[in-house]
């Protein structure tokens, strides 16, 4: 006979089997102390009545439980197999803080019962606001919740449960006779971590708070460990700055002494006549000097790009006279190294906008870098259009980029290292930063002793103007 059958309620039944669950639990409570204080003729009377009330069990579900209802949903999956469930009872389980969640005082104090026995700290509630409202003052380790609850039931608060973000990483193990298996997958459908069926076996009780709270304490390990990277983080983040901000104070502070010593030094050549010993000791002194000067306003300026506190000048450019200035600039070192300058501008190019001294001192530094690294041989500087955006190349006839620098010849002090010639590792990463400010992109080829090109893109305005020049080769 199924429980609709005999048209008796889910509710009628969780009261017909309350009392025969408090018996039994109760029962087995006074035969262990019996068995503790060695009275074996109590704790043979105490196992016959948990026995009887065990039969009565089974008779109440024989008659009025559906078979389906009491074995098909565990038979799918729903309980643990039964070498998990010994490994786990058989583990040490650490004391946890737990919540009992049920209606019936007698189920309330033979669970706790149970559960102090075992190191636990034990609070309970008498019904679904009461356990939100403990929850929401007490950090709890696992809540043990019944199912059957008057005004509020074991579906309504695992649902708040879960939908509270400072709640619903607590495990939910729901209380539930053995005729509410459908309803118990419902619960863990919803989130719920567990579920313990009346009576309670004290093995498979035991079993699953020690699995809940090894995931409750695994997860507060993972929260602790994150808050702490976040901290470190944090931490890290602000030492950056400082750091930052005293180098780029120190760097800054430089350039005022610097250049106090590099036009200092071409003075002397106004107080009287230098000999050529000396006058080549001044050119060096000041060209160091200079240089020095060029790496810390490099440096300034990369990380002002970096930071985003840099600003664009935009004005209308034209391509060939952005060339022609760049070129111009280093023309004695193209000179010094013997290497040929050829440009090979498109005609017709249109005007562009963008900040002239930022893509000019770009150019400039591809072009001395490329002069550096070739030598005696060309450096080819190319203008082209391509569909909405203007293609600048820079190409040189030296050893090439080895395919290990690839990664970080872009990356702030990514120093090259080609036959012993090493930067600063300043240049090409303000190159970068400059062309990306201005919505272009830059990338580099290389074939190892074939040379190397660097090609950068800037996009056109809207409705640009022809800069009506013819191109030159």
């Amino acid at each position: 006979m199924t429980a609709g059958a005999a048209g008796v309620s889910p509710q009628v039944l969780h009261e017909l089997r309350s009392p025969l669950n408090q018996i039994i639990g109760y029962s087995e409570i006074l035969a262990e102390d019996a068995h503790a204080e060695q009275r074996p003729e109590a704790v043979h009377d105490l196992a016959r009545i948990a026995d009887a009330g065990r039969r009565m069990l089974a008779l109440l579900d024989e008659h009025f439980v559906a078979e389906e209802d009491a074995g098909t949903e565990i038979a799918a999956g729903v309980q643990r197999p039964a070498r998990e469930l010994l490994t786990a009872a058989r583990a040490p389980v650490l004391p946890g803080q737990l919540l009992i969640v049920d209606d019936d005082a007698a189920n309330r104090d033979v669970l706790s019962r149970r559960l102090q026995q075992q190191g636990h700290a034990v609070t309970t509630a008498s019904s679904g606001r009461d356990a939100l409202e403990r929850m929401s003052a007490t950090a709890y380790d696992v809540v043990l919740l019944d199912i059957m609850m008057p005004d509020m039931d074991g579906y309504e608060v695992l649902r708040h449960i879960k939908s509270d973000e400072r709640l619903q990483h607590i495990p939910v193990i729901m209380i539930s006779a053995l005729s509410e298996v459908q309803s118990v997958v419902r619960c863990i459908d919803a989130g719920a971590e567990d579920y313990l069926a009346k009576p309670f076996d004290p093995v498979l009780l035991r079993a699953r708070i020690g699995a809940s709270l090894e995931k409750k304490r695994a997860r507060d390990r993972e929260t602790a460990l994150y808050a702490q990277l976040q901290e470190n983080y944090k931490r890290l983040q602000e030492l950056e700055k400082l750091r930052d901000d005293m180098r780029n104070m120190i760097v800054h502070d430089l350039r005022t002494p610097l250049t106090a010593v590099i036009v200092g030094v071409e003075m002397l050549e106004k107080h009287g006549a230098l000999n050529d010993s000396q006058r080549a000791l001044m050119t060096i002194a000041t060209g160091g000097g200079r240089t020095l000067l060029g790496m810390i306003n490099d440096l300034l300026d990369v990380e002002k790009m970096e930071s985003g506190a840099d600003t664009l000048h935009y004005e209308e450019l034209s391509a060939a006279t952005l060339v022609d200035g760049a070129l111009a600039q280093v023309a004695s070192l193209a000179e010094m190294q013997g290497t040929a300058l050829v440009t090979d501008v498109a005609a017709g190019l249109p005007l562009f906008t963008g900040d002239a001294n930022k893509l000019s001192r770009t150019f400039v530094n591809l072009v001395a870098n490329a002069i550096k690294f070739t030598g005696a041989g060309t450096v080819t500087i190319s203008v082209s259009q391509q569909q909405e955006s203007l293609r600048f190349a820079v190409r040189d006839t030296g050893p090439g980029i080895p395919a290990e620098a690839f990664g970080r010849i872009f990356e702030k002090f990514g120093q090259l290292d080609a036959q012993n010639k090493v930067g600063t590792g300043l240049g090409l990463a303000f190159c970068k930063l400059a062309v990306e400010a201005h919505g272009g992109s830059i990338h580099a080829e290389s074939t190892p002793g074939e040379g190397s090109t660097f090609s950068l893109t800037i996009p056109l305005p809207a409705n640009p103007r022809s800069e009506a020049l013819p191109g030159r080769s």
